[in-house]
């Protein structure tokens, strides 16, 4: 059998091959595809791509042996999984990987902002010791409204309740039990938006979540709060965000992801797409975000500790190898 792995380190290979049959051959491609990858994967059975490897109908049809897509990753928003279906084309993801990892970088966020650990470091590389304008706030106290009370919500909520923070949650299905157990309230959105001091997302992107905080509810946002996205960046419109930060209804904002961040990763790719002027708006939108000195942004990195990644490809070796046993595990189409 032929498996094409796409986005995979050196050690990620080593760790990988000792984990799927030997027998098998396998196509590794370091970084997202380039044309030449998708000829050489072309007679692959299953393909492992990670966040940044679309495959879409047009890249689908360069596959066309293909029975399993193995994603690294718990979203699948890069995978057109209709297509998938219609195709036959069985789709797994990692559900769960990172939820402490994930949590733990939001409050590294968190805590950057509120001591501006990010503008004291630039401003003492610089020589410079003075403490005007890094007076920060305490966490204790605050109430911090947790979008997305799943796994990775709960762990937020938790490291929360240890600082002495109020939690507000919001979220499509609620649970009483952990809300007592962990000592929090459910809220709407509205509600959440107006109440929190640090608002923090973490529901999976799909149709429902598309800009959950647009400019019809941005302005409804307590002044002078705080963002974090550890998410997905489509949960937040981006002209949004940024008239937030330039208006001041927000103080500042953590992002591990933005909307479009693949267009700040392959810029060359943009300026070669006339076609597309909204990717070029957003584009440009995202970098006067990332200029200011109350954003703090992380590379989409919040997963990448090395417990996170190792589980992460001993499961996509074992939906791996229970596809091939006629078990498939981990099935999202």
């Amino acid at each position: 059998m032929k498996l094409a792995f796409f986005e995979l380190h050196d050690w990620e290979e080593v760790y990988l091959r000792g984990r799927v049959d030997e027998s098998n051959e396998l196509v590794v491609c370091r970084t997202v595809p380039a044309e030449a990858d998708w000829e050489r994967a072309a007679q692959a059975e299953v393909v492992s791509p990670f966040i940044y490897t679309k495959l879409d109908a047009g890249r689908l049809a360069k596959l066309p042996k293909l029975k399993l897509i193995a994603t690294r990753s718990t979203g699948f928003d890069h995978i057109d999984v209709t297509e998938c279906t219609r195709r036959g084309v069985t789709v797994c993801n990692v559900p769960f990987y990172g939820e402490n990892t994930v949590a733990e970088h939001t409050f590294a966020l968190i805590l950057a902002l509120s001591r501006k650990v990010h503008e004291a470091f630039v401003r003492v590389r610089a020589g410079n010791f003075s403490l005007d304008g890094l007076r920060g706030f305490d966490l204790k106290g605050k109430t911090i409204g947790v979008v997305g009370a799943g796994r990775i919500g709960l762990h937020v909520i938790r490291i929360a309740r240890g600082f002495g923070m109020r939690v507000l949650a919001f979220d499509v299905k609620r649970d009483s039990f952990w809300a007592e157990v962990l000592g929090f309230e459910y809220a709407e959105l509205d509600e959440l938006l107006s109440r929190s001091d640090i608002i923090t997302l973490h529901a999976p992107y799909n149709q429902h979540t598309h800009h959950l905080i647009h400019p019809g509810n941005v302005g409804r946002i307590k002044r002078g709060a705080v963002l974090i996205n550890t998410s997905r960046g489509g949960l937040v419109n981006t002209a949004a965000l940024l008239k937030a930060l330039d208006d001041g209804i927000l103080a500042g904002a953590g992002l591990d992801v933005l909307e479009g961040e693949e267009t700040v990763l392959e810029e060359s790719a943009l300026l070669s797409d006339t076609t597309n002027p909204e990717l070029l708006r957003r584009a440009i939108q995202n970098h006067l975000i990332l200029k200011k000195p109350n954003v703090v942004f992380t590379p989409h990195n919040a997963f990448n500790s090395q417990e996170a990644l190792e589980r992460i490809l001993a499961t996509t070796a074992e939906n791996i190898r229970s596809f091939v046993a006629g078990a498939p595990r981990n099935v999202v189409s």
